[in-house]
């Protein structure tokens, strides 16, 4: 592997790792889409101009494992056991991963803090939705390893703006940007969901520029995401995006905005998609 591509593909990985939560950073375009095993979508690189200075100290390696903190806060360790607690993670907290057990995990933070994490608590999977492609596209770290069709809102082509309603279908769409997985719920309306974290801070601005949302609606939102958290689903801007399950798998456009995959899946995204897990859907 070159150290162009190691690099390409690692710039992927910092924007989802530590920009997740951010919002509409890119606008739709269309991306190649990856071969099973292949490297990370090269056309989101041209938003990236640089890496995280952690990665910039020594030349890229293609061992470089960028990861996040999932399910919740992970206790930092100084030796790989419970007794020797130094800090604590907070989901979604990018780390790099520099060794591995079944238990634990020695990490690096972004200060340059090492230390050990429950093997459990740390992941490097993501996934990329293309709503050009209408698929989704399950990653672990640089490595694409699946390749799933997908059913996206009633207008492909638009980026979401607000609230959809049976009288207004044009605004049954599937927001763009980056995004993480906020919450899992194993029962839903249809099957099991995956939710996003739209609205965030950035749709939170737009909508109170426009008028959408009052002051008070976007500081909540803001606080959500400052505090990782669900933000509030019941504005003008819409909320509840999800990916859940009973999509068609004929790459159809009947969601008010959600990305619909068939059960079965579901069951597969269920077993390797945590809380903190980032998302890009372009």
């Amino acid at each position: 592997m070159s150290v162009t591509v190691v690099m390409r593909t690692m710039g992927v990985l910092v924007l989802l790792i530590g920009g997740i939560g951010i919002g509409h950073v890119m606008p739709a375009q269309s991306i190649r889409a990856p071969e099973i095993g292949g490297e990370a979508p090269s056309g989101s690189m041209r938003s990236i101009e640089t890496d995280r200075r952690s990665l910039q100290q020594g030349a890229p390696s293609a061992n470089l494992a960028l990861a996040h903190v999932v399910n919740g806060q992970a206790t930092l360790h100084n030796q790989p056991d419970s007794t020797t607690p130094v800090a604590t993670l907070p989901v979604r907290t990018p780390v790099q991963r520099l060794n591995c057990t079944e238990v634990w995990c020695e990490v690096r933070t972004e200060g340059g803090r090492t230390g050990y994490v429950p093997a459990s608590s740390v992941s490097n999977v993501w996934m990329y939705v293309s709503k050009a492609d209408q698929r989704l596209f399950l990653y672990r770290g640089p490595r694409l390893v699946n390749t799933f069709e997908i059913d996206v809102g009633y207008n492909t082509f638009a980026d979401k703006k607000r609230r959809g309603s049976p009288e207004d279908r044009d605004h049954w769409r599937t927001p763009e940007g980056v995004f993480y997985v906020v919450d899992k719920r194993p029962r839903s309306e249809f099957y099991k969901a995956l939710v996003l974290n739209y609205p965030t801070s950035a749709d939170a601005e737009r909508g109170l520029e426009n008028e959408l949302i009052s002051k008070s609606e976007y500081d909540a939102i803001v606080e959500a995401q400052k505090e990782r958290r669900m933000p509030p689903m019941d504005t003008k801007l819409g909320g509840w995006i999800e990916i859940h399950g009973k999509g068609t798998g004929g790459a159809t456009n009947w969601t008010q905005g959600c990305v619909a995959v068939q059960n079965q899946v579901m069951n597969t995204l269920w077993i390797d998609v945590e809380v903190g897990t980032p998302v890009l859907i372009e």
